[in-house]
């Protein structure tokens, strides 16, 4: 149940980093709010999922989700570099993700 709500904490934080754009340096209200919520529900979630998972591992995952959705985000909405490269390394953060999954032991 953990790594669900870590996912979904990655889900949120990809949310956030996303209405950053949207906030324009915060001066637009209701981009503001939606953004400080959706932050404040990534680190509620991913604290609750660190109560079994080990942190290194539950805060690198995290990122990971956000750091990948983020991209793929930014490509979609904002016509951002889609090159081999950056794909092949948003490929290696999902297989490290994967990784993190597959070898970590929860209690």
């Amino acid at each position: 149940m953990n790594w669900t709500i870590l996912v979904i904490a990655g889900l949120f934080e990809i949310m956030w980093a996303i209405g950053l754009k949207y906030t324009e340096g915060f001066s637009r209200f209701w981009p503001s709010v939606g953004t400080l919520l959706a932050m404040a529900v990534s680190f509620g979630l991913l604290g609750i999922a660190m109560k079994s998972l080990p942190v290194g591992t539950a805060y690198a995952v995290w990122v990971g989700v956000g750091a990948v959705g983020t991209a793929l985000l930014g490509i979609v909405l904002f016509g951002e570099a889609a090159n081999l490269g950056r794909l092949l390394s948003l490929g290696l953060i999902v297989a490290g993700i994967v990784g993190l999954k597959l070898s970590t032991q929860t209690s």
